[in-house]
């Protein structure tokens, strides 16, 4: 793997959608520098490049010293960080809105000459959704500070470390139900998460068009009841899928809020996004705002790649079905 001698440096470089662009970035031949706030735990992102290639540093995104010197000496400058629930002083304001602005504060002064920054469909400054809403203030600071940077804006994203088909396979283990919020017509455009990286990735290198928020999206539109179904088809369950308007699970998330985030099926922020489509729009469509347009023709389909790891979640276990 030939090395360009150029620098990237990954904000949230080992979170879920941040270890793939690591990965892009590593196959395109740049030195890689995963800023992230443990990097004791990131090893296992250098065996995806050569040795020396991948580097993790310390950061935190709620302390403008340390972002600015993740940055120093940084081509490319990419902003993966996001979270689906607060924790802490880890909040969506924190994080997706003053950190954002750090972020694209820290890569213009450095003299970045691209940033990324990973959004979500969906942002939107009078969604009330707090996750949607500091989004889309995100987008605001970092086109603010950094006026060519990307905006990618993903639909739902999957792939083996994903909330999603990992959390409802999880509850079919022990539940005689899953829950069939709003009744299960909200729809979405689930996106492979190595799709996400690749597009990312080829943004940072030079495809696309700067200043633009291009909108991430799967080859298929699905509803939140086909995604429940094709959860306990590819784990092999058989569970009743219970109708929930969203009043009675908005107070389901309220009553649960004491627990873990990890032991909740949907927080109230959740819920209130399930209110609206997550889905590529016909804007996007129109101008040339996709995942298309960002190198990535045939992206991949949940049939291609969400059975191979819910198969842990099989009555019998993972390897049930081989034989000798």
């Amino acid at each position: 793997m030939a090395q360009n001698g150029k620098l990237a440096t990954v904000f949230g470089g080992s979170g879920f959608v941040g270890r793939y662009i690591v990965r892009e970035l590593a196959r395109k031949g740049y030195r890689v520098r995963a800023a992230v706030r443990r990097p004791d735990l990131a090893g296992y992102l250098q065996p995806m490049g050569v040795v020396g290639q991948i580097h993790a540093v310390q950061a935190n995104l709620r302390f403008a010293d340390s972002v600015a010197r993740a940055v120093e000496g940084a081509e490319i400058v990419v902003n993966a960080v996001g979270i689906l629930s607060p924790a802490g002083a880890q909040s969506f304001e924190a994080l997706h809105a003053k950190g954002a602005e750090r972020v694209a504060k820290a890569a213009r002064e450095a003299g970045a000459a691209r940033l990324i920054h990973i959004s979500a469909i969906g942002a939107d400054k009078d969604s009330p959704s707090l996750y949607a809403r500091t989004k889309a203030e995100g987008e605001r600071a970092t086109f603010a500070e950094f006026s060519s940077a990307y905006v990618l804006r993903p639909s739902l994203v999957f792939g083996p470390e994903d909330e999603f088909f990992n959390r409802f396979a999880a509850m079919a283990r022990m539940s005689p139900f899953l829950p069939l919020v709003g009744g299960g017509a909200t729809k979405f455009q689930p996106v492979f998460v190595g799709d996400v990286g690749q597009a990312a990735a080829n943004a940072a290198t030079g495809t696309g068009k700067p200043g633009t928020i291009y909108e991430l999206g799967g080859p298929e539109v699905l509803s939140f009841r086909d995604l429940l179904k094709a959860t306990l088809h590819y784990s092999d369950r058989r569970r009743m899928l219970l109708p929930l308007p969203f009043g009675m699970a908005k107070l389901m998330a309220v009553l649960s809020s004491p627990l873990p985030n990890s032991l909740r099926p949907l927080t109230l922020d959740q819920v209130r996004l399930l209110q609206s489509d997550n889905v590529v729009s016909e804007a996007a469509k129109k101008e040339g705002r996709t995942i298309a347009a960002l190198g990535v023709e045939s992206p991949a389909s949940i049939d291609g790649i969400v059975p191979e790891y819910l198969e842990r979640f099989k009555p019998k276990g993972q390897y049930a079905h081989y034989h000798p």
